[in-house]
């Protein structure tokens, strides 16, 4: 397996960085175009998916992922990370683009402003994960081909899965929990892709 990439633009991407070292893969840091070339999968962190988006296409990265992501390279996406993931944005900033692949619609920031984060233990797959919210995006809406794989007990849908692909609302790597990114993992290692630009 090729190392995984982690978008090194804006957000908390070293934390990502760090939680895929404890777990023994090689991460690499992209921020250019070349960066893209050998990599088995991509994770998209939290931050500002309007400022992730503007950064992308200043460094000319965002056609090269949308186009990868088209291909069949493994993505994975916290947060601003799942709303970049997303074909629909239900209240985006004029003009926001996001690189997409899950048929999907988010509204950001559903869950209130900085001041409402929280950390909870939430259900995931079979299982609980901790995790951490700020400024949290929801799915509001999935296709037939998304499958849902968290959802809080108060019903808001918070993890998903299409294909190669994967969304959460929440942080993991913040809270040092490893199951989710050990998941994206195995989805890199099944998907035996190499990156070419």
């Amino acid at each position: 397996m090729g190392p995984i990439g982690v978008l090194c633009l804006q957000g908390d991407y070293r934390e990502h960085l760090k939680t895929l070292s404890q777990l023994g893969i090689e991460a690499k840091r992209i921020r250019l175009p070349e960066d893209l070339i050998g990599l088995s999968g991509l994770v998209i962190p939290g931050g500002e998916s309007t400022v992730i988006d503007k950064l992308s296409h200043i460094n000319g990265v965002f056609d090269p992922i949308k186009r990868l992501l088209s291909q069949g390279m493994p993505a994975f996406g916290t947060c601003a990370g799942l709303i970049m993931l997303a074909e629909r944005i239900s209240d985006g900033i004029q003009g926001q683009e996001s690189f997409g692949g899950l048929n999907i619609t988010v509204q950001r920031n559903a869950f209130g402003s900085q001041l409402d984060s929280f950390e909870a233990s939430v259900p995931f797959l079979n299982d609980y994960v901790s995790a951490a919210f700020i400024r949290a995006p929801i799915v509001s809406q999935v296709s037939e081909e998304t499958e849902i794989i968290s959802k809080l007990p108060t019903g808001e849908i918070v993890g998903v899965r299409e294909g190669n692909i994967m969304g959460i609302s929440f942080h993991p790597e913040l809270v040092g929990e490893l199951a989710v990114h050990s998941l994206f993992v195995e989805m890199c290692k099944k998907a035996d892709f190499r990156a070419e630009l």
